[in-house]
């Protein structure tokens, strides 16, 4: 769990240097640095949602996934757990809980967070842990500075995702085929770029309702492809 342990401290030490740089920002440039970050986050999510060799498994993936998140309400669960953490620690910040969600989704949701934990756990190779350490440190500068602290308790979501993955590498690579890694990696970019919209306040997408998404990727790539 190298990877895992860097990658996690490597968030907390961007939130900082970004909540950091925030207190002195005015509110205009703290508007136009979530403009860029939108801008930014979309055009990844777009690189990674191109990669899809099978349009249908994404199509049936959101539907099916959004509605098993609609059904479970996990935008509700997130944010009220985002709530929690803002209460124990007194914050009184707007943007508290948006930056914890929507950083906890970015910095988890992609082939880079599940390959890289399944190497580590297999092969106790952290090189793509590491690598995504370095965008997600740079990445939650700019998400903290836009948005506050919030972004520093997302540390905690990719220790636990990463972290399981690595402990149970073994079990999960054998399902996780380069053609179900590209699927789940396209519907992943699609959420991603969900974010994107919503940082940008372009719109109101429910993207913690998508989660199941990547999952229904998973298993109807391992039986269509």
């Amino acid at each position: 769990m190298t990877g895992t342990i860097v990658n996690f401290f490597a968030i907390i030490v961007g939130a900082l240097l970004g909540v950091f740089l925030k207190e002195r920002f005015s509110q205009k440039l703290q508007e136009i640095v979530m403009q860029g970050l939108g801008l930014a986050v979309v055009l990844i999510g777009l690189q990674m949602a191109l990669e899809s060799k099978n349009l249908l498994i994404i199509i049936f993936s959101l539907v099916l996934g959004g509605i098993t998140g609609e059904l479970i309400d996990i935008e509700k669960k997130l944010n009220s757990l985002g709530a929690y953490i803002q209460n124990k620690f007194g914050r009184e910040d707007d943007l508290f809980i948006q930056g914890f969600v929507q950083a906890s989704l970015v910095f988890c949701v992609g082939a880079m967070a599940i390959m890289g934990a399944i190497h580590d756990g297999i092969n106790n190779d952290p090189t793509i842990l590491f690598n995504k350490s370095i965008l997600d440190g740079f990445a939650s500068i700019a998400f903290a500075a836009a948005t506050g602290i919030g972004v520093l308790f997302s540390a905690f979501p990719v220790l636990l995702y990463q972290g399981g993955i690595s402990l149970l590498a073994a079990f999960i690579a054998r399902f996780l085929t380069e053609a179900v890694i590209v699927e789940m990696t396209a519907t992943g970019g699609l959420l991603i770029l969900a974010i994107g919209l919503n940082l940008m306040k372009v719109s109101k997408i429910k993207v913690g309702n998508l989660l199941p998404s990547l999952l229904y990727a998973i298993i109807l790539s391992f039986f269509i492809v």
